[in-house]
């Protein structure tokens, strides 16, 4: 939910005439690599580190708006930025933005490169293992998106059918799990990309039937770039999830520090604030 606005646009509206958080992202093949070497990698990170630097370093896909995504001038926001820049202030401590490859997203928190992975990052089992993860601050899905004049209505209808979706997202673990929508569609029909632009795309060109993608993504962009008309969301949602900040294993005091601040952001209506202003009205938990 990113440059996205420019590019999903280009994108599509271009080829024609573009936002889980919260973490997939055994996850996916880059976070399974990122893993294997963070016993040797893995730095640990202090709150009083953070404050005596005066900043954090929040890990992002800058193409996933609205929660972080790059506008036309380079200036990356989104509601994930938003909220991340309230927290910290209640930290007493500003916030550095840094793209990342989503892939490689665990090497880079485990390495040190990055202190947090804040990009409506979603809460897995998997995930856990090698994430410690603040209190969730928002809820969201996976759902299933298709041309307006398609005649797929069900998951049931997928079956055979070319499906799109983003490489190192929820996405595909959410349709893995469920396995009889999975199996009826067949592993060799699905395409994986880097981003949900290009997963849009796919539909829209008609190189694909349907896309798996975050609701939160979808659904803010058909709207904000009046593009309702050209694409449906099926009634039938895959796999729900909760979005939260993912952080190194073993910095608990900097969690710790974030989940108050969180929890004061809730208290005073700032993340109802920061809802508002990106979806017109409070989604958040």
């Amino acid at each position: 939910m990113k440059k996205l606005t420019s590019l999903l646009l280009a994108g599509i509206l271009g080829t024609a005439l573009l936002t889980g958080c919260g973490s997939a992202p055994a996850d996916d093949a880059a976070d399974t690599a990122g893993a294997d070497t963070s016993a040797e990698t893995t730095v640990s990170t202090s709150l009083q580190d953070i404050k005596d630097r005066g900043y954090f370093i929040l890990g992002l896909d800058a193409d996933f708006a609205p929660m972080g995504f790059t506008e036309d001038d380079g200036t990356i926001v989104g509601f994930d930025i938003d909220l991340a820049n309230e927290v910290a202030k209640k930290m007493g401590v500003e916030v550095e933005v840094k793209p990342i490859d989503w892939d490689s997203k665990n090497l880079e928190l485990s390495s040190g490169k990055i202190d947090v992975i804040w990009n409506g990052f979603s809460i897995t089992e998997e995930r856990k293992k090698e994430v410690l993860f603040s209190d969730p601050y928002l809820s969201t899905g996976q759902v299933i998106v298709v041309p307006t004049a398609s005649a797929i209505q069900t998951k049931a209808d997928l079956a055979g059918k070319k499906v799109a979706l983003q490489d190192g997202s929820t996405s595909e673990e959410a349709l893995k799990k469920d396995t009889a929508t999975y199996e009826s569609i067949g592993d060799d029909n699905i395409s994986r990309f880097k981003e949900n632009s290009q997963v849009l795309m796919e539909v829209q060109s008609g190189r694909a039937d349907a896309a798996v993608i975050d609701e939160i993504f979808v659904r803010y962009y058909l709207t904000k770039e009046n593009l309702a008309d050209q694409f449906r969301v099926l009634e039938e949602q895959l796999d729900p999830e909760d979005y939260a900040v993912g952080g190194r294993l073993g910095d608990d005091e900097f969690m710790n520090a974030i989940n108050e601040g969180l929890a004061a952001c809730k208290a005073d209506g700032t993340l109802s604030s920061i809802s508002q202003k990106w979806f017109g009205e409070d989604i958040t938990k």
